[in-house]
């Protein structure tokens, strides 16, 4: 048995995906830390454990993400685009049209043609509202896990409004609602309003063929795809493990 492997190694988290055909075997992730060719190594070694594999059953590794390079031995890098844009596309059964990656500190939207190429892309890297650690802030921010957010989110009663784009302004305006009595389940509901605007500004107008796909490790919060539904008017569609889609493209890029 050969499996391929596609490791993204992203600025917050390092993903590991080991693919046999183009089934996914084993996924995992670990935070990123110094040393990431070791994290990523350890992370590796700990799927092939779980399958009970060896090394030599690995026809190729392929690496992404902002530190692909750091993967010295790998035997492709490959830029997060084109294996965000695989990965979707694959994964959706080929009806991925529209591409909204949220990565722990920018923002993608891809828009892929009918074989799954990238058409073309937007990104803000500028600025790390709207991103997994800015979430990641709100979590501290407001003493509450990021898996409540989205139950938390159903249940709020007032409408609130963070205008900041800025992560250090939006962070002031939490803090100055928390202080006014403002409920949390309001707060993050106007978290996931206030990114879902951002989303849509930079995405402008979608195409109006294919479907839309929310990936990245914030989508696995069903709150924030719900706000961005309704800022787009559209459906939000959303893959099983959205935080593998980029590593799970990685692997492909290898061929058979």
């Amino acid at each position: 048995m050969a499996f391929k492997v596609g490791l993204d190694l992203g600025s917050t988290a390092i993903k590991a995906v080991i693919v046999d055909g183009d089934r996914v075997a084993w996924q995992g992730t670990r935070a990123t830390a110094p040393g990431q060719e070791a994290v990523a190594e350890g992370l590796l070694d700990e799927g092939l454990s779980a399958l009970g594999a060896r090394r030599g059953e690995i026809s190729g590794i392929a690496s992404t993400g902002y530190g692909k390079k750091l993967y010295a031995s790998a035997d492709r890098h490959i830029d997060e685009i084109t294996s965000n844009a695989a990965g979707a596309f694959i994964l959706s059964g080929g009806s991925a049209r529209t591409v909204i990656n949220v990565g722990g500190q920018d923002l993608k939207i891809l828009t892929l043609d009918d074989s799954g190429g990238v058409v073309d892309f937007k990104m803000n890297d500028k600025c790390a509202a709207g991103t997994g650690r800015f979430f990641e802030l709100a979590a501290r921010i407001l003493d509450t896990p990021l898996g409540d957010f989205a139950k938390l989110c159903l249940d709020s009663e007032e409408e609130v409004e963070i205008n900041s784009t800025c992560v250090v302004f939006a962070e002031s305006e939490m803090v100055s609602l928390l202080a006014r009595g403002v409920k949390k389940e309001d707060i993050i509901r106007a978290l996931h309003c206030s990114v879902a605007r951002r989303v849509s500004g930079l995405a402008g107008r979608l195409s109006p063929d294919g479907r839309v796909y929310l990936d990245g490790g914030p989508a696995q919060n069903g709150g924030l795809a719900s706000a961005l539904e309704d800022e787009l008017m559209t459906e939000i569609n959303v893959l099983e493990a959205p935080q593998f889609t980029v590593a799970y493209g990685a692997a492909m890029s290898l061929g058979a």
